[in-house]
């Protein structure tokens, strides 16, 4: 099961926030394009199960794509699907995600098209994709591996690294660089409460949003010795 008590530190702070940690840290790890296909609002966090998909080849797995990684999921894990930004045949669809919410997953990332998108929000299940599309991936497109490295959107991403996602969009934190990223999070999240706070109690917005907020993900400058 993924570890609890991650998740919900996770799921204290938006997409945005933990983008800005990132950035703060000079780490990768936003993806541009993926956005809500369900349950627009729901905020999700957790860790990847990955699925690397490509074009049909002699000897890969007779396994439906997608099988293995909701087999292997334990509860509150998110899948994540290399699909190539293919936006032309579905990279998930709704069988899939019926036994992926029997398994307890979060969320399901696809970089790329999905289908039955009615069937996987009637199931309550937060889907992030490209675009929705009807065309079937059998005969289309094949699972080459799961649990494997993958990449999303250019952004390479490993088994067991760690995702939030939102209205915003969808970031990935490398497990090895998860507490350090908490932490600045953590300090972006405490000053920009502190900044709302000072809007809604009417102090003019450009003495809040001031130096202080665009020099707020700079860098610490290493002093000479």
């Amino acid at each position: 099961m993924a570890d609890a008590g991650i998740v919900k530190r996770l799921l204290r702070f938006d997409s945005c926030t933990v983008s800005d940690a990132l950035d703060k840290l000079g780490l990768s790890g936003a993806v541009i394009g993926l956005a809500p296909l369900t349950l627009p609002g729901r905020r999700v966090a957790g860790r990847a199960v990955t699925v690397k998909l490509g074009a049909p080849m002699p000897n890969l797995p007779k396994r439906h794509l997608g099988a293995g990684a909701v087999m292997a999921a334990e509860a509150g894990d998110i899948i994540v699907v290399e699909h190539r930004g293919r936006t032309d045949v579905s990279g998930w669809g709704g069988l899939l995600s019926r036994g992926a919410v029997g398994k307890g997953v979060a969320a399901v990332i696809v970089d790329g098209a999905c289908r039955d998108v009615d069937e996987s929000r009637d199931l309550g299940l937060p889907v992030f994709a490209r675009a929705p599309v009807p065309v079937t991936a059998r005969g289309r497109v094949a699972e080459h591996d799961f649990n494997c490295p993958i990449t999303i959107a250019g952004l390479a991403v490993a088994p067991g690294d760690w995702l939030v996602a939102d209205g915003s969009g969808v970031v990935f934190i490398q497990a090895a660089r998860l507490e350090e990223v908490i932490t600045v999070a953590e300090d972006i999240l405490a000053r920009e409460t502190l900044m709302a706070r000072d809007i809604d109690a009417g102090v003019p917005i450009g003495d809040v949003m001031g130096a202080n907020y665009e020099d707020m993900l700079k860098k610490p400058e290493i002093a000479n010795v």
